[in-house]
């Protein structure tokens, strides 16, 4: 005879709310056999059909819940239920299956050192003691019982309990005959008794927002790009070309997928010469208005644009047309939606409980708890994820300044010291640094970038010397000045000199890149065309003399899209690009401008391969009496350019300039040349520099300079 079971053990089995149903329910030993017990409420019989072919009749004990004897030896077994109507239907039970995960990835979790993470978490098709089905792990430490709901289901979780693994709150349950694209959540019983229902923080597919649910996903992709991968791997990025072309990918041509966006993009980029694209973030977020700063499913493409596969479709074509590609990923914050990440088991547990900590004042958004180890290990796994399962070339981790401070944007009160009394985030820092060691030892040839806005020392320095360990650093400070400095009337320039020449004093600090971002051409700031003083012609010559200005300056450049062919209206998610515009010769001609920036920046060493080093730099001359900025950049091998730039919006000449050599130099650029919409002011394309020192240099020149016109020289060979 079998055991008799307490009836409170017997409801919290029908009712799903045991944490360890696995311990009562499928094939136990007892004595003389085996004991069978299943869920399958309504039901009108129930049979265990054994291995061997020998059936087990279940009895019913109550609400559902079957049971019935095996004799030995223990067999695996498939029910076989029949219904007051319809067939019968067979099927395997999840309760007679061992976890589908192993203690190395539990102990490795437990360490918060499980760099692969998304290869245990999550849901997952496999094929599991020989039956093909669904794993599903999820952490929840706080809750009592966690259930998973979901289409195949029925939406209705009783029969579909996990079993909790270890004491952090590990999760698991196999279950048969679920394949990819089934739509499922999770339910979980909080400390409190409540049941909530949340979408998986590891789904790597979601549906399409509004909808919340997450996606069993699985990936059939075959890449092709390991050519690049193999250049890319034997390269440096930090001292290489690099011109970043930042787009929005919804706004950028509206109704394009993932697939049907790689061939326009590529064309495109490729014909103006940028060496990368950086995608706004692409994770899923339910509010397209966050332009994907708001992220839900960090592990989950978004799936506006298609599949996940379909994302490693155009990050594959991107590579194999030789285009890099680098996403903005949101480890800062994350929105409050109940049904995502926020309280995620009842309570605080991706945030920090503590709401001086937890909570970011100027977003309305929660803030991880950087301190916990498994936190932790969820963002650099996710990191990872996106180097690795998707082969980004590139992560430019968005708000690093708000990580790093206890105090940013919160009052007196509202805050509260580090152990040692400093306002310093300092789980925030040792989160940065780790996260970037990870991503640079597994990945070699990628590219971790900041957007830092102050001026926190040791942004792009080793983590072996204490700095965060980033290999660039956007140049906030820069964009700034140079942007208040260009908007000025030439005739006040003079006045504000200052702020196109500051940046030079701490170039060499950092690895910097230059940004004229998203975030500049928005909120009422206008467009980068728009802040230009004067009629349309000077406004787009402004432009022109400031990109080849930004070019030659040290640092990698990134420019927003519309920038490059000078869109008249700011920029809006809800709305494509104002392409119309280049039906109008003059904005045909700023974009041919920029690709011939980026011709001459990636096929001279000079421009790119020193940006971080004084070695790369010298001024030729600063003169704010005629608004004209002078200086040289270097090669490692000594080849050299020079870049003069008039601000001022009146042809300036003769101008005598220093140079490193006499003999003959190339104009290889003028931003002034009539195929740019110029006045064709210059020097005919080439000049010849005499030995007669000047600013410095041992040579000099006398030289036309173009109205708000820059010139690039180089020697001639």
């Amino acid at each position: 005879m079998l055991p008799a079971l307490d009836p409170g053990l017997v409801a919290s089995l029908v009712e799903g709310r045991h944490p360890r149903p696995h311990d009562w329910l499928g094939a136990h030993p007892v004595a003389g056999g085996w004991v069978i017990r299943a869920l399958r409420p309504l039901a009108k019989t129930v049979t265990a059909v054994r291995a061997d072919g020998t059936k087990v009749t279940l009895a019913h004990l109550d609400r559902g819940l079957w049971q019935g004897f095996a004799p030995d030896p223990g067999q695996a077994y498939e029910l076989l239920t029949s219904y007051p109507e319809g067939p019968e239907w067979r099927s395997d039970d999840p309760y007679r299956f061992v976890p589908s995960i192993g203690e190395i990835d539990l102990f490795l979790w437990g360490e918060g050192r499980h760099e692969q993470l998304w290869h245990v978490f999550g849901a997952h098709v496999k094929t599991h003691e020989g039956v093909a089905g669904t794993g599903f792990v999820v952490w929840a430490p706080h809750a009592q019982a966690v259930r998973v709901v979901g289409d195949f289901n029925s939406w209705d979780g009783v029969g579909h309990t996990l079993r909790r693994l270890d004491d952090n709150g590990v999760w698991e349950l196999f279950v048969p005959g679920v394949g990819a694209g089934g739509v499922y959540k999770f339910q979980l019983l909080t400390r409190s008794g409540e049941w909530v229902t949340r979408a998986d923080p590891m789904a790597r597919y979601t549906e399409v927002p509004p909808s919340t649910g997450s996606v069993i996903g699985h990936s059939a992709y075959h890449w092709g790009d390991g050519d690049w991968l193999a250049r890319r791997g034997a390269g440096d990025p930090h001292h290489g070309p690099m011109s970043v072309y930042e787009l929005h990918l919804g706004s950028w041509r509206p109704g394009l997928g993932y697939r049907a966006a790689a061939d326009e993009l590529i064309e495109y980029v490729t014909e103006l010469g940028f060496t990368h694209v950086e995608f706004l973030p692409l994770a899923e977020h339910p509010f397209g208005g966050s332009w994907g700063y708001q992220v839900t499913g960090y592990y989950a493409p978004t799936s506006r644009f298609g599949h996940p596969d379909d994302f490693r479709f155009l990050v594959d074509r991107l590579h194999q047309a030789g285009i890099g590609v680098i996403m903005d990923w949101v480890p800062a914050h994350f929105p409050k939606d109940e049904w995502a990440l926020a309280r995620f088991d009842g309570e605080p547990l991706y945030e920090h409980s503590d709401p001086r900590v937890g909570e970011h004042p100027d977003w309305g958004t929660l803030v991880f708890d950087f301190g916990h180890s498994q936190v932790r290990n969820f963002l650099v796994a996710n990191a990872l994820y996106w180097l690795e399962e998707f082969h980004i070339d590139g992560l430019r981790v968005d708000a690093v300044a708000s990580m790093l401070y206890r105090d940013y944007s919160r009052k007196e009160g509202e805050w509260f010291p580090n152990i040692h009394g400093g306002r310093e985030n300092l789980e925030a820092i040792s989160f940065l640094q780790e996260v970037n060691a990870t991503a640079y030892k597994r990945n070699p040839g990628i590219v971790m970038i900041a957007e830092e806005s102050t001026s926190w020392g040791g942004v792009t320095h080793p983590t072996t010397s204490g700095g965060l360990g980033f290999g660039l650093k956007w140049n906030m400070g820069w964009m700034h000045d140079s942007l208040q400095y260009i908007h000025e009337d030439p005739m006040w320039r003079g006045d504000h000199h200052n702020d196109i020449t500051f940046s030079f004093l701490y170039a060499f600090s950092e690895a910097f890149l230059l940004p004229i971002s998203h975030d500049e051409v928005v909120h009422g700031k206008g467009s980068l065309l728009s802040k230009m003083p004067g009629d349309q012609w000077q406004k787009l010559a402004n432009v022109r003399a400031y990109l080849a200005f930004m070019w030659a300056h040290p640092g990698k450049q990134l420019l927003f899209m519309g920038s490059e062919f000078g869109q008249p209206s700011e920029w809006s998610e809800q709305r494509g690009l104002d392409w119309w515009i280049l039906e109008q010769p003059a904005h045909q001609a700023l974009s041919r401008l920029v690709a011939q920036l980026n011709r001459v920046y990636r096929d001279t060493p000079a421009l790119w391969e020193l940006d971080a080093s004084p070695d790369g730099f010298a001024w030729i001359t600063s003169d704010p009496g005629s608004n004209v900025v002078a200086f040289l950049r270097r090669s490692r091998s000594g080849e050299q350019l020079a870049c003069i730039v008039n601000f001022g919006g009146n042809p300036v000449g003769p101008y005598r300039v220093g140079l490193p050599t006499a003999g003959d130099w190339v104009e290889v650029l003028n931003s002034d040349a009539g195929d740019f919409g110029g006045s064709g002011v210059g020097n005919l394309g080439r000049v010849t520099a005499e030995a007669h020192p000047w600013h410095g240099q041992p040579a000099s020149v006398e030289l036309t300079l173009p109205p708000l016109g820059a010139l690039y020289l180089v020697r001639a060979a």
